[in-house]
């Protein structure tokens, strides 16, 4: 149980989330073109069931503008009806990928990918913030235009000042109160009026109430939410993963991926099954909670329940919240999430490294999230790739006597990854005649990563056969043993000395977690050996 200040901690927490969920989850219903209620009921649904049983706490949920972008077409064109039974079906996507542990995959987003999908959110959730600073299409101007832009430096201010005063009460939900009283006080008392809450939408209405999509339960349907539901899960995991992970980093815990999986499935599915648009997890929205000190899942349930309250009786409160204190809030987010050194990280990383980075932030920004992670991870593992064909396998050869007979072979040792980029690599270092009779491949140095990798290795034996040599391997794994075919009569295994290592050719996912989970019981005597380079494998 949390002691009295904590549970107030994540309270409080919870309350200044949901007062910055409230517009946004307005604002993403014009994007996907359904009522207010529908974004409404989705923050207080994908919250309070996200929070119940997602992995990570601090991740806040809801209605969110990449879920609601790709779900605009489906409305316009079939109807409320059809986007509640997509969000339904999207969600039993998302919980089948938990149950199948697809989250972990994760995993291989690298860290530029990661630092492009922050700083392309931070220009969105910026962007979208300059449109409080126009009414029906166009800019605000003269008074109206100093005082929104007057009060959103106050609010930004405000919130640089406060965590020096007290820390016990968030800053943003004290920004917002105090601006709120000031708009309502001495502003209002000297004429001046200030843009609000109510002037996007009335924020008043009822409960979510159960509903069954009302679609036609035949192949035809399924075919036409399908693709929009599987983009949907696809958008809403990869964001809601990444904003876990930041998340983890921000909290310094590490939580399961595919327990956040299933529980944004569960959110999903509840979504739909209550009439409401879904969503995923929310960056700007998770990153206020953690600042304000949410951990625990109370801050998460507290954010549902108020709203709920704010939609059933205090409509009329949230709806005189000025725009600028909100906005203040969210360009501050902005400023903070952002990753500034990225322009100094530029002419330190790897070129790589920075075309992935620029890419990322700026396919965030023009398409959507899922084309920029995929778009990075594509582009990070063809530079890999390069990389490691450039440096390619090498060999060293040596004229050394043998074991068994009186007389000398040729030993290759050969070093370098095997894969299918360095394939060519490897059979070029036996372009020239080996005028020795007898042929020793050693790969104790190598590892041969994949089945492209294998084929290589016996196609360089099959060719050192026919041209007459008597050929012998070494050095390779019993998996590649198992897995070189024709030329696996040819590989001398010695248990004591042969590495033990799987390869990636048909190899199945649980022995590969095997031999990642064994790396990582061997960091700690890596660490600690004084040997340089660690222990021999």
């Amino acid at each position: 149980m949390l002691a009295a200040p904590a549970w107030l901690g994540q309270v409080l927490a919870g309350l200044t989330v949901s007062l910055a969920m409230i517009p946004e989850s307005l604002a993403f219903t014009f994007v996907a073109g359904v009522p207010p209620a529908v974004g409404l009921h989705a923050a207080v649904v994908m919250s309070a069931v996200a929070a119940a049983f997602g992995a990570q706490p601090g991740v806040i949920s809801g209605a969110a503008g990449a879920t609601a972008v790709v779900w605009a077409p489906l409305v316009a064109s079939h109807g409320l009806e059809y986007l509640f039974a997509g969000v339904l079906l999207a969600g039993g996507l998302q919980v089948l990928a938990g149950v199948l542990r697809l989250g972990k995959f994760i995993r291989l987003v690298p860290r530029p990918v990661m630092l492009g999908f922050v700083n392309g959110l931070a220009l969105l959730i910026g962007l979208s913030q300059i449109e409080q600073f126009k009414s029906g299409g166009a800019w605000l101007s003269g008074g109206e235009l100093g005082i929104m832009v007057g009060l959103t430096a106050v609010s930004m201010v405000f919130l640089q000042i406060w965590p020096r005063v007290t820390k016990a009460i968030p800053a943003p939900l004290a920004s917002i109160a105090f601006l709120t009283a000031l708009a309502a006080g001495p502003l209002r008392a000297a004429g001046v009026a200030t843009r609000t809450v109510g002037d996007l939408a009335s924020v008043a209405g009822g409960l979510p109430a159960p509903h069954w999509p009302a679609v036609p339960l035949r192949p035809e349907t399924l075919l036409v939410v399908l693709p929009y539901a599987v983009s949907v899960a696809a958008v809403g995991l990869i964001e809601t993963l990444l904003t876990q992970q930041l998340v983890d980093e921000m909290t310094g815990r590490r939580t399961e991926t595919h327990t956040e999986c299933i529980g944004q499935g569960a959110a999903n599915m509840a979504s739909g099954l209550f009439g409401t648009m879904g969503g995923c997890g929310m960056i700007a929205q998770s990153v206020i909670n953690v600042k304000s000190g949410g951990r625990s899942r109370v801050s998460g349930l507290t954010c549902a329940a108020c709203i709920t309250l704010f939609v059933l009786a205090g409509s009329a409160l949230i709806e005189a919240i000025p725009l600028a204190a909100l906005v203040g809030v969210m360009l501050t987010l902005v400023i903070d999430i952002f990753d500034w050194t990225s322009f100094k990280r530029l002419t330190q990383i790897p070129k790589t490294d920075g075309c992935v980075l620029v890419l990322v932030t700026a396919v965030t920004y023009l398409t959507n999230l899922a084309v920029a992670v995929f778009s990075g991870v594509v582009l990070a593992a063809l530079g890999f790739a390069w990389k490691s064909a450039i440096r390619g396998c090498s060999a060293r050869r040596t004229a050394e006597p043998s074991p068994t007979a009186d007389h000398t072979v040729a030993v290759y040792r050969m070093q370098g990854p095997v894969f299918f980029g360095s394939t060519q690599a490897l059979a070029d270092c036996f372009r020239e005649a080996e005028p020795l009779s007898d042929v020793v491949l050693d790969f104790k140095e190598a590892r041969v990563w994949d089945s492209s990798g294998l084929e290589a290795v016996a196609e360089v034996a099959q060719r050192l056969e026919a041209a007459g040599k008597d050929v012998s391997i070494c050095g390779l794994s019993p998996d590649c043993k198992r897995l070189l075919g024709k030329a696996g009569d040819l590989v001398a295994l010695n248990v004591l000395e042969d590495p033990q290592y799987g390869v990636l050719a048909d190899y199945p996912a649980s022995a590969v977690d095997k031999e990642i989970e064994g790396l990582g019981k061997m960091l700690p005597t890596i660490a600690a050996d004084p040997r340089p380079g660690g222990p021999r494998p």
